[in-house]
């Protein structure tokens, strides 16, 4: 199904993608010549440290153990001979063979015949003089990058060799299919041929070899005496398609991509009509990846807006209209599918609804952001906030909450207890994943998104009557040592440190002007007349550790709603 819908995606953007037999590529260095084949200089390509200048140039080869050259561009071991390993004589012979083959099929294009003849003359003096350039240490040093790929250009034109298209021979006529090898593939259903080894993708982490289809041969995987592609066959036009769309969803550009810790994750929709492309578009707003936003608000309002235009009819879809989301992560030189899914654009809509209502909680600060993307709540529930290090398939389990409607990983909801614990600060973005995953697990006990004072559980009102004793300690003495000392003792076990602390706050409201005192007085009698009869509980388990804490923060809020308008009064 993976296969089938990137195929279906490549048919849907084939005026954005290169036709069959073609891709875009990254090279970042190129060798100039002059048309005597002689050595000019080199020329960086790089944009930046990790991507360089992408060319339309023929297919890349899917490699196994025996060398093949790329048409007219390569990496050192091929272009130069030069690599740490001990093939690059083997590889550059076969370039130099797959260029004179060229050559000997068009000797009249000038460029073709000065290449023929740098490699003519290429030995160990050409290799030391191009060595001996100023961006060779560069070069050097960065042979392991994905952009590290070398290609030519003739000295007074611009485009580079692999380029030209009077050099490429899209489909290699001269050579004819064995019979054998067509066979129905599983992708379209049709007879054709079918590849022996499939394209290499990279992804972040990956090797430059990695692939998502590949077989092992001789490892127990092969099948009825078949080996390598055969196994599964996929069609040469079905294996390009879905390798096109694949390294087009990840180049580095993409909007349809989005990554966490090691993991990358792709999405897009089945359908290019309004409904979809929006959904696109609002999916990469929705998840945070914007963060120099002038105004996040009206970004996000405009998410929402479209999301309840495709759930209510508003955008138009049909029951054919899917959304795609897939997972991978680096595995060796195997690319590893860590999560798909495919939902109904409709449905997938009403989920992404369900996840802003659910995150939705009273925010005070003066630069508001109404919806925190991925990295913000992964970040938000790991040491120093770097989404690297959240626990293994968390992510996964994130993205499956969200896009499915399911519970949110109580992993998640641990992490954020322990961070709690450990800083003594709640915040908006834990608040916020407290009262969103146990709002989705017990929907018989709402919490709401605001201050909620029919609220009669005995952990939420713990946490308002602890975030009293904390605001009468801090407007008496600026200080909030009950909060640092008392916190999590007061989470778990309320009856422990209560009545120490509320006596505390006694001795704190004396400097408190008699207004104040009695405000604070009339707010505590108000929680404490809620509380179990039977006295403050002795343990309060996880659950209701996490409403202790979103009930010490919706008390804050209501406090800081309070003196905006108390100030607003005054103005």
């Amino acid at each position: 199904m993976i296969l089938k819908a990137l195929y279906d995606y490549y048919h849907r953007c084939k005026d954005n993608l290169p036709l069959y037999g073609m891709e875009y590529k990254e090279i970042g260095f190129i060798i100039v010549i002059d048309k005597d084949g002689n050595f000019k200089r080199l020329e960086d390509r790089r944009i930046d440290k990790k991507q360089a200048q992408r060319f339309l140039v023929k297919k890349s080869i899917g490699r196994t153990s025996a060398p093949i050259p790329n048409h007219l561009y390569d990496n050192s071991a091929y272009v130069l001979g030069y690599s740490p390993k001990d093939d690059s004589e083997k590889c550059i012979k076969v370039f130099k063979d797959k260029v004179a083959e060229i050559y000997k099929a068009s000797p009249e294009i000038p460029s073709i015949k000065a290449l023929y003849l740098f490699y003519q003359n290429f030995n160990d003096t050409t290799l030391l003089q191009i060595q001996q350039d100023p961006l060779w240490e560069d070069v050097a040093k960065n042979l392991n990058k994905k952009y590290s790929v070398f290609s030519f250009l003739l000295e007074g034109e611009t485009e580079i060799i692999a380029c030209k298209k009077n050099l490429m021979k899209l489909l290699d006529n001269s050579i004819e299919k064995d019979p054998l090898q067509k066979m129905v593939c599983l992708i379209t259903g049709e007879e054709s041929c079918v590849v022996e080894t499939t394209t290499a993708t990279m992804i972040p982490g990956s090797q430059a070899t990695a692939k998502l289809v590949s077989f092992q041969s001789d490892s127990g995987y092969d099948s009825y005496g078949k080996t390598k592609g055969y196994n599964a066959p996929i069609s040469e036009e079905a294996e390009f398609a879905y390798t096109t769309a694949l390294n087009y969803l990840l180049r580095s550009d993409s909007k349809n991509k989005f990554l966490l810790g090691n993991r990358t994750f792709l999405f897009w929709a089945s359908s290019s009509n309004e409904s979809g492309q929006k959904a696109e578009e609002s999916l990469w707003s929705m998840l945070g990846f914007q963060d120099n936003d002038d105004d996040p608000n009206r970004r996000i309002l405009q998410v929402r807006e479209v999301f309840n235009s495709i759930y209510s009819g508003q955008l138009t879809t049909s029951l054919e209209d899917k959304f795609y989301i897939l997972g991978l992560a680096p595995n060796s030189a195997r690319i590893a599918v860590t999560y798909w899914t495919e939902i109904p654009l409709k449905e997938f809509a009403s989920m992404i609804l369900k996840h802003f209502d659910d995150m939705d909680i009273i925010d005070t600060r003066k630069e508001k952001k109404p919806y925190f993307g991925l990295r913000a709540i992964l970040s938000s529930v790991t040491l120093g906030g770097k989404v690297s290090d959240v626990t293994p398939n968390l992510p996964e389990a994130l993205v499956k909450s969200i896009f499915q409607g399911l519970p949110y990983p109580q992993t998640l909801y641990s992490s954020c207890i322990r961070r709690i614990r450990a800083e003594n600060s709640i915040g908006i973005y834990r608040a916020a994943i407290i009262k969103a995953y146990l709002n989705r697990l017990n929907n018989q006990e709402k919490i709401n998104t605001m201050l909620d004072k029919e609220n009669k559980n005995q952990g939420y009102l713990c946490g308002r009557l602890f975030a009293v004793l904390d605001k009468i300690q801090g407007d008496a003495n600026g200080l909030h040592s009950i909060k640092e000392r008392y916190m999590n003792a007061a989470s778990a076990t309320p009856a422990t440190v209560f009545a120490t602390i509320i006596n505390l706050s006694s001795h704190h409201s004396e400097k408190l002007n008699e207004g104040r005192k009695v405000y604070f007085e009339k707010l505590k009698q108000e929680i404490v007349d809620k509380i179990s009869a039977e006295g403050f509980p002795s343990h309060l388990d996880l659950q209701d550790q996490g409403r202790f804490f979103v009930g010490f923060y919706h008390q804050q809020q209501d406090f800081y709603m309070k003196k905006e308008e108390l100030n607003n009064n005054h103005e």
